[in-house]
């Protein structure tokens, strides 16, 4: 591209994705575009163009700031209490520089339109960890970005979704219907591996936002886990052909017969197979990892060379190993299948799951439990158990082989209910993609922001490129369309100006900013609420227009005391000085 082109190119990204730029105060010097097609993403995705390329920024940024501000690396040589703060600042950094993002592009929306955060990732405590652990900044259930009309209806309308009783889901649709507003669902993941962020790796941390062109059918905030098998889909064509069903249910040897039936002769060896690996993970994948072994496949171990020729990781990212899931051939021609199995989060399998239609693969899920102490398949039937019947203590026992207690008993309880009035269908022998959404023909815009590299597509990570200049990859794909897109960015500001914009309001009166010394703007008020949304979830009381906080929801372990009693007095200041902008707001 001669330099005439590409300076014209470089201005309309900048002119389509200004209110992103101008929020953090960057400067783009250049953008390179490396597309699988001749057509721009932006040609097949159901977005306008403007919109499509804001997301992009918008992931590229939340990269660059987590990167540059989010603590990256300082977990290491840490006890597990300030490691878990190391985590908490990284993702309140991500969350809060992509929900910006998200905030300052909706100008771009369509005048009807919203967007609505349908599943977020970062709440609940993954394997291996204690529970505090699990309250992390993040976008979750209900959080609406549009223009501010739209956004104070659809915000009264999700309120009756989650408070009315009798206003579910088909009164939530007919509702939007009424009113003419279309949503957007998304699935957001602000931070993928945050504990290999905090410890400095090299490869894994990203940023993922999934967004639909329908909300998804979920009524509450959920987040569990999903056991998700992803094929290439010529292994579940040739399935197809020789009428087998291949599904999570289906024994991992009829797997294997049909990947030979596609591929004659292929070593078994040569059948790739990614899961979770660690001692955590045992209870419940210890008989798949058995199972694939006794077949004579390959388990993926960590440290395994993927065909970039950078080397996997097994404790953790259940997402981006689906875009490497593929047949193909080596140098001496030998095929080779890639393939996932296993369980992600709720959230991280629902984006790959909506990955099928891009990248040629097939995802079958069944909703499991956050307990991690029975084999896949007997949680998988427990989370079809009636938790009302009279039996269900003893149905338990069953699968456990003793008797189990009544907090256990509760435990799984809470767990099927809460999958239900979430939304989520139990009965289904699997699920796909599809079941998420009232339509079949629903599309997808994937929109990923690399912090650093990542083996499965061998894309790049943030790079200095020299002082106050960084190059940062992002990528897009939709059905039948992906970019590859390289960003250089100029700070406008010096570094720790920058990370100013970069920070939540928050953050910076926790670190010692004086908020009574601080000039106060009317856009403070919507910036608070939305950091307490992010920030502490769990504290929040909401009544009609007011938020109310309830401080002794927080536990110590996942916010200090300290942190804690500096929110208060700079809410508290806020409402006795600014009344009217802050009329929101209560303390409890």
């Amino acid at each position: 591209m001669h330099d005439l082109a590409r300076r014209n190119v470089v201005a309309q990204w900048a002119f389509d994705t200004r209110p992103v730029l101008g929020r953090f105060h960057l400067w783009l010097e250049d953008v390179e575009v490396e597309r699988a097609q001749e057509e721009p993403v932006s040609a097949h995705s159901f977005t306008p163009r403007n919109t499509a390329r804001c997301l992009a920024m918008t992931a590229a940024t939340t990269a660059l700031g987590a990167r540059l501000f989010g603590q990256f690396g300082e977990g290491v040589g840490v006890d597990k209490h300030q490691f878990n703060q190391v985590k908490k600042a990284a993702d309140a950094i991500s969350a809060y520089v992509m929900s910006e993002g998200l905030w300052y592009l909706t100008r771009e929306l369509p005048e009807n339109h919203a967007l609505m955060v349908s599943l977020g990732e970062g709440l609940m405590p993954k394997a291996g960890e204690t529970p505090e652990m699990g309250s992390n900044p993040l976008l979750g259930f209900g959080r609406v970005y549009a223009r501010p009309q739209v956004a104070r209806a659809l915000d009264g309308i999700v309120r009756r979704l989650l408070n009315e009783k009798g206003f579910g889901w088909n009164q939530f649709r007919e509702e939007l219907k009424h009113r003419g507003l279309t949503v957007w669902g998304a699935a957001v993941d602000t931070l993928e591996n945050t504990s290999r962020f905090a410890e400095g790796k090299d490869t894994g941390p990203m940023a993922v936002l999934h967004l639909f062109d329908a909300p998804l059918r979920v009524t509450k905030p959920y987040e569990a886990y999903m056991a998700c098998l992803t094929l290439p889909r010529r292994i579940s064509e040739e399935a197809a052909r020789r009428s087998v069903l291949l599904d999570f249910c289906t024994p991992r040897r009829f797997v294997v017969e049909t990947i030979e039936a596609a591929f004659p002769g292929i070593p078994r060896s040569n059948i790739h197979v990614w899961t979770l690996q660690g001692k955590s993970r045992a209870g419940r994948l210890g008989n798949l990892w058995k199972e694939w072994r006794s077949l004579g496949a390959h388990l993926v171990e960590e440290g395994w060379i993927a065909p970039t020729g950078l080397p996997v990781f097994t404790d953790s990212g259940t997402y981006a190993p689906t875009c490497l899931v593929k047949c193909w051939k080596d140098a001496q021609g030998q095929d080779h299948v890639f393939l996932c199995d296993g369980y992600a989060a709720t959230a991280e399998a629902l984006q790959a799951a909506s990955l099928s239609q891009v990248f040629d693969v097939e995802v079958t899920m069944a909703p499991l439990s956050p307990k991690f102490e029975l084999p896949l398949d007997e949680e998988y039937r427990l989370m079809r158990l009636d938790p009302k019947a009279h039996d269900f203590k003893a149905q338990l026992s069953t699968l456990y082989g003793r008797p189990v207690e009544d907090g256990l008993v509760k435990t799984y309880a809470h767990a099927i209910d809460d999958a239900l009035v979430s939304n989520i269908p139990l009965k289904q022998r699997v699920l796909h993609a599809d079941d998420f959404f009232d339509e079949r023909a629903w599309r997808v815009l994937s929109c990923t922001g690399y912090m650093c590299a990542d083996p499965y597509t061998g894309m790049k990570g943030v790079e200095q490129l020299a002082e106050n200049r960084y190059r940062v990859t992002a990528r897009l794909a939709t059905h039948n369309a992906s970019s590859n897109i390289h960003f250089t960015f100029r700070l406008l500001e010096t570094v720790q100006e920058t990370k100013l914009c970069f920070s939540p309001l928050l953050t910076r009166f926790i670190s010692g900013v004086d908020f009574a010394q601080r000039p106060v703007k009317v856009s403070d008020s919507g910036r608070i609420r939305n950091e307490l949304q992010t920030m502490l979830s769990q504290a929040l009381e909401y009544d009609n227009e007011r938020v109310i906080v309830h401080f002794d929801r927080v536990e110590d372990e996942v916010m200090p005391k300290a942190h804690q009693e500096r929110i208060r007095e700079a809410l508290l200041w806020y409402r006795e000085h600014h009344p009217v902008w802050f009329k929101w707001l209560e303390v409890a």
